[in-house]
């Protein structure tokens, strides 16, 4: 197997620090708000990642984490805490926020088809965790303490910035991070934030340094370290994570344990709205939720991501989302073909699943993937398949929905009542009683199918 790693910028030959087991740590989502159709193409994009290693016969132990305190609003650790500031919005304690949106987020993941992860530790859990690897940069040398928290001192640390490849002498203080007067370096991110004095935190803890409450990036190098170990075999995220928080966890963890944080880096692409970066001011975050209320199947956002290969861009729209639909249905009717008699032919359905394997082992290139598949498609378009053909369509699906997870291989067999009604509407086209045929088509149609009159047969699908 292939897979492209952010640190080299080079597709590389996939090779595991121990045999099958792969150790993959993904950055999870913040709770605080729904999650918008951008963290859910990263979570999708997670999935194909984690059943493209597993049908390449790797065992994937994935720990994808729940921020639920320390993420703040700017990315300089100033600002509020994100979870903070909508518990004050909506009137709610921080913890409350924490367990609503989490719920949120496991329903998500099931509308969705992503299949769970090994684990999904909150950060709130491991705060002694985070406490004691802090303690550990502390006493290697690694940090400092002003008014408002801990630091990192990035310049201890001789290639910080390497995943980024950070121009830090040529970085202006403010420029991508807020200025801090009491700051060493512009980069330096904190480790623990104290409380203000003045003021009563719902999410608030003891610490050696003060009460207060661990840094974002902090998290996932505690919880990485106790799950996954010193050294992980794959680390993913969305790109926006790579010049600051991806960053920061390689700097800490690294100074930390001694050994290289990560082997490979996995990032997913950004998608934009309407050809437009996802903004508050403008609107444009989408949900699941909004999806549903379109009457649009959340598995055709799957889809829509699915076809699109995960380090390029998209770009969403609902008429791009109506399409992907479209092509769903043509795939779930290519499905249908199995139950549905015998034709004729002797097309190599298995030279087909062959070519969408060995697309997806190659970077996850589901684009080409699913390419092959279109092209079959075309070949049935007016004909059923033979019994073998039927035999190997019904591998291909189950192949396709171990990588893709469309369900399409999920579909039965219709019922008795609506092959009788497509029998007889056959007999009467047979009689060329077309007033017969068109009665029943309409009766058919009420059972939540289609059907389409070819030269070589009658070919029906289903409507929903």
């Amino acid at each position: 197997m292939k897979l492209f790693n952010t640190m080299s910028r080079q597709v590389e030959d996939f090779v595991p620090q121990n045999g099958k087991k792969v150790s993959l740590y993904t950055c999870g989502p913040t709770v605080y708000l729904d999650p918008h159709i951008g963290n859910w193409k990263t979570f999708i994009n997670y999935d194909l990642l984690v059943r493209t290693l597993t049908q390449a016969g790797y065992e994937v132990d994935q720990v994808l984490n729940i921020t639920d305190v320390g993420h703040l609003v700017g990315d300089g650790d100033d600002g509020e805490d994100k979870m903070a500031k909508t518990a004050t919005e909506q009137r709610k304690t921080a913890w409350e926020i924490a367990e609503h949106y989490t719920s949120v987020f496991y329903e998500g993941l099931k509308q969705l088809n992503i299949t769970p992860p090994s684990n999904m530790p909150k950060a709130t859990d491991h705060i002694q965790e985070q406490i004691d690897m802090i303690k550990v940069l502390e006493e290697k040398g690694f940090t400092y303490t002003i008014d408002d928290g801990v630091y990192f001192d990035t310049s201890k640390c001789s290639d910080y910035g390497k995943l980024a490849r950070l121009d830090l002498e040529g970085q202006q203080a403010g420029a991508r991070v807020q200025e801090n007067a009491q700051k060493r370096n512009p980069q330096d991110f904190a480790l623990w934030k104290l409380s203000p004095k003045d003021q009563k935190r719902d999410m608030e803890w003891d610490s050696p340094w003060g009460t207060g409450f661990p840094g974002w990036h902090i998290e996932c190098s505690a919880m990485a370290l106790k799950y996954l170990g010193a050294t992980i075999d794959i680390h993913g995220g969305g790109i926006d994570h790579i010049p600051i928080h991806h960053t920061n966890e390689i700097a800490q963890s690294e100074s930390a344990n001694g050994v290289e944080f990560s082997k490979f880096w996995f990032h997913s692409a950004f998608i934009d709205v309407d050809s437009t970066k996802m903004s508050k001011s403008l609107d444009n975050f989408y949900t699941i939720e909004d999806i549903k209320a379109k009457n649009i199947d959340p598995m055709a956002f799957r889809m829509l991501v699915v076809q699109a290969h995960y380090r390029k861009g998209s770009n969403f729209t609902w008429e791009a989302l109506e399409a992907a639909a479209q092509r769903l249905k043509h795939l779930r009717a290519f499905a249908d073909l199995v139950w549905q008699g015998s034709g004729e032919g002797q097309v190599d359905v298995k030279a087909v699943e062959q070519s969408f394997v060995k697309h997806m082992q190659n970077d996850l290139n589901t684009p080409a993937a699913l390419e092959v598949v279109s092209n079959l498609l075309n070949q049935f378009a007016n004909r059923l398949p033979s019994s073998q053909e039927a035999s190997d369509i019904r591998a291909l699906l189950g192949t396709m929905d171990e990588y893709l997870g469309l369900k399409l291989s999920e579909t039965t067999d219709i019922d008795e009542f609506a092959k009788q009604l497509l029998l007889e509407r056959e007999n009467a086209r047979q009689e060329k009683n077309w007033e017969e045929s068109d009665r029943l088509r309409v009766e058919i149609e009420k059972q939540g199918l289609s059907v389409n009159d070819t030269p070589k047969a009658t070919i029906w699908s289903r409507t929903s």
